[in-house]
């Protein structure tokens, strides 16, 4: 772990985006964390994506009512769980990756449109050497969009 997240283990970190792609391999048109507004290590994280109209799926899911594809909320959900994991284990700069392996009891609530920030919130349920599980909601205000759990493995790039 490094010395910044040890300093930092009794207050939440917050990150911009440079930060978040730091921590991910991610990047536009699929980078889906815009910034993390809080992460407490080894625990939880509350990290935003702006819907914009400009995303490339909305020119087609669907004209005239563009909403976000529930696979790519659950992908920036899994993404957040990426930040987390990494800066929980001190992951960054080693090479090493974390793949999804498996997403369970998803359900979709609540469309999501252009102009909602889009609020990923994701606990650790589960933390292994090199298998993690999560829970994570999609919220929209006090609304959810998203939920389900899912699993994860840590691996060479």
């Amino acid at each position: 772990m490094t010395q910044e997240v040890q300093a930092e283990t009794a207050a939440p970190l917050s990150f911009d985006v440079t930060k978040v792609m730091a921590a991910l391999p991610h990047r536009y048109p699929l980078l889906l964390v815009d910034r993390v507004a809080s992460l407490v290590v080894g625990e939880r994280i509350h990290a935003i994506k702006a819907v914009t109209m400009n995303e490339q799926f909305f020119q087609g899911h669907f004209p005239g009512r563009p909403i976000m594809p529930g696979v790519l909320q659950i992908e920036a959900l899994a993404q957040a769980a990426g930040v987390l994991a990494v800066e929980t284990l001190g992951l960054a700069g080693s090479g090493k990756l974390v793949y999804f392996m498996a997403i369970e009891n998803a359900k979709f609530r609540t469309p999501v449109e252009p102009g909602c920030l889009l609020d990923l919130h994701v606990e650790f349920t589960q933390m292994r050497s090199r298998v993690c599980k999560f829970a994570g909601n999609a919220m929209l205000g006090d609304k959810i969009a998203t939920e389900c759990s899912f699993t994860a493995m840590i691996a060479d790039s």
